[in-house]
């Protein structure tokens, strides 16, 4: 793959369209985290699994991104930067991330 094709796929990931709603839902998450964490997930944090979720739902041949497009990438965009201060970082991080998914409302 070239550069320019990297960049142009880049920018395609860019354009997925994501609702208010799902904003929002995104936005529980990370509020969640921070209530269940010493940290919490960062708006950075946050920033990373919204784009994530659009490159996922590009690979999925759609144009917007769904509430199961975060679910699908959220524990492996998430656990680690949960895992972070924790004792054991691995499965605590992949635990809590799995929790908030399955706990947090989808609209």
């Amino acid at each position: 793959m070239t550069s320019e094709t990297l960049t142009e796929i880049q920018a395609s990931v860019r354009q997925v369209h994501a609702s208010s709603a799902l904003l929002d839902y995104l936005q529980d998450l990370l509020d969640a985290s921070r209530s269940r964490h010493r940290t919490g997930l960062s708006p950075r944090a946050g920033l990373a699994l919204l784009h994530a979720a659009q490159a996922w739902a590009l690979m999925q041949g759609r144009e917007m991104v769904l509430p199961e497009d975060l679910q699908a990438v959220g524990v492996a965009v998430m656990a680690h930067r949960l895992g972070q201060d924790l004792d054991s970082m691995d499965e605590a991080g992949r635990n809590l991330a799995q929790s908030l998914l399955r706990e947090i409302a989808i609209p």
